[in-house]
């Protein structure tokens, strides 16, 4: 495909691609997925998201005039653009103009590649989220976690259609590997296919520049399964060159251009496949040990709760029912965040005082405080999804002081945080709750933390995205090993001597 840059991030067209999950595959990298799907010699190549046919294309340049073209594709003007790219009106003439997804037929699958479309599961109806569920109920026997991407339907769609001897390769969003719902996918996989590869790429040879993910494609096949996964981290284009590798995983490779490598599968779906190939971390350690993490506050209406000192002043708000917090993790600069941070926050007329209100009757609350909750329910916020949750509405979520913050997604990169000004964080954080509060023991354990080496483990149990950004989940961050060196280094153990229902069994 000859569309291998996108508009920028903030145009109104690359929100529209988003908002389908369009995402054009670049031609060397069709042609590698195309060859290892017709391997096996079907005479016909299946694409359940055709788009502007980056597939389809690839087939007919690798020389396969004669084979049949099937597939989906719901939106009629990316098809057309195949015809601008040398397809003819005859090799489209089996796309269906249709969702693959709600669609009855089930023939099986002999050769299939795609790359699905990125929707993420916010983006994702609830009556759709309804059908979804009936479609990983049939075929894994149950339904996963609701935090799964449309993406991750097909997948499942097209390897439960998969025929005895059928190959797939598909393009896929690193967390289709990293997400809560993917060990019971991958474990399905696992038991009922064979992998026969796992491809990452470094950033200068991602096929998605400037777009926020991070692609991996796999390569499976509907055979016997085999005990070890072959993976290769890719910094060239060459189609050649990964042809080979997927065709001999074996064999030598110039290093230079693919790091390649085995790993046990068990040990693959444990870790996660898009993480083979990092160094395997098997610390005694782990953040958990030490502390608990939870998210921050989610307000569910940040304009509305969460107030400069200006706007709390004009509403004629009562700092009582205020607590002050931090919303961006731009707006923390350095591994350290002072008073005298927040109060320059507070001069720029940065956010910093959280409306936190507790659950008592409107008619307990002074009347300025009224008018203004008055202002909300003429705003509908009651009825928002997170708030709906709530009783009363305005009833704020509580957190005690986290002595650290986490911040774990941004263009930034992700680290901890010590929070001497003693705000309270918004969903922009983790708060890392030490089980000791003991001030030397707390900063100790900042100081293992922040560790490089540390940092690094992050890779190992976050999600990972576009330009290097992980989001790691608070149960995830637990996880999280911290180099057995740094932690007795440290003398963290020392001072925990006296508590050792910290220390592991």
């Amino acid at each position: 495909m000859t569309h291998q840059t996108l508009p920028p991030s903030s145009s109104p067209e690359r929100e529209m691609l988003r908002s389908k999950g369009q995402f054009w595959t670049p031609s060397w990298l069709a042609r590698v997925m195309v060859r290892y799907a017709l391997e096996n010699g079907s005479q016909t190549l299946f694409d359940p998201a055709v788009g502007a046919g980056a597939f389809f294309v690839a087939a007919k340049d690798e020389g396969h005039r004669h084979i049949h073209l099937s597939g989906y594709e719901i939106e009629a003007s990316a098809l057309a653009e195949g015809l601008d790219h040398g397809l003819s009106s005859e090799d489209l003439k089996d796309v269906a103009i249709e969702d693959f997804l709600a669609s009855e037929t089930a023939e099986p699958l002999m050769a299939v590649v795609a790359n699905p479309p990125y929707v993420r599961h916010h983006r994702i109806s609830l009556e759709a989220k309804s059908r979804l569920r009936q479609i990983a109920q049939h075929y894994l026997g149950h339904a996963i976690d609701g935090r799964a991407g449309l993406h991750v339907y097909f997948l499942i769609t097209c390897l439960g259609r998969l025929a005895p001897g059928g190959r797939l390769a598909f393009v896929l969003p690193a967390d289709t590997f990293e997400g809560v719902f993917a060990p019971p996918l991958w474990a399905w996989v696992a038991r009922n296919f064979r992998i026969d590869g796992v491809l990452r790429f470094t950033p200068d040879a991602t096929p998605f520049p400037d777009v926020d993910t991070n692609a991996v494609v796999v390569f499976v096949e509907k055979a016997t399964p085999q005990h070890q996964v072959p993976w290769a981290i890719s910094a060239s284009k060459s189609s050649d060159t990964l042809s080979a590798w997927i065709n001999s995983p074996g064999g030598d490779f110039s290093a230079a251009e693919l790091i390649t490598g085995w790993t046990r599968l068990d040990q693959a779906i444990l870790h996660g496949l898009s993480r083979l190939g990092m160094s395997k971390n098997h610390e005694k350690w782990t953040l958990g040990h030490f502390a608990t993490v939870m998210r921050g506050i989610a307000t569910g209406a940040n304009d509305f709760f969460f107030l400069d000192r200006k706007a709390m002043e004009e509403h004629g708000l009562p700092s009582m029912y205020f607590r002050r917090a931090v919303g961006r993790t731009r707006d923390i600069q350095s591994d350290r965040f002072t008073m005298d941070d927040l109060n320059k926050l507070d001069a720029k007329g940065r956010p910093t005082y959280l409306l936190s209100l507790d659950g008592r009757a409107l008619d307990r609350f002074p009347d300025s405080v009224c008018a203004y909750l008055a202002q909300g329910e003429s705003q509908g916020l009651p009825e928002k999804a997170l708030i709906l949750q709530r009783k009363p509405w305005y009833r704020m979520e509580q957190r005690t002081t986290p002595p650290i913050l986490f911040a774990y997604l941004g263009r930034r990169n992700a680290r901890f945080i010590r929070n001497e000004a003693g705000v309270l964080p918004l969903t922009g954080f983790l708060c890392v709750f030490p089980k000791t509060r003991e001030t030397r023991s707390v900063e100790l354990l900042f100081e293992v933390l922040n560790a490089p080496e540390t940092i690094e483990n992050l890779r190992l149990v976050g999600k990972s995205y576009g330009s290097g950004a992980i989001k790691v989940e608070p149960r995830a961050l637990e996880r999280l090993p911290l180099p057995e060196s740094l932690v007795v280094a440290s003398g963290l153990l020392n001072e925990l001597q006296h508590q050792p229902m910290l220390l592991p069994a």
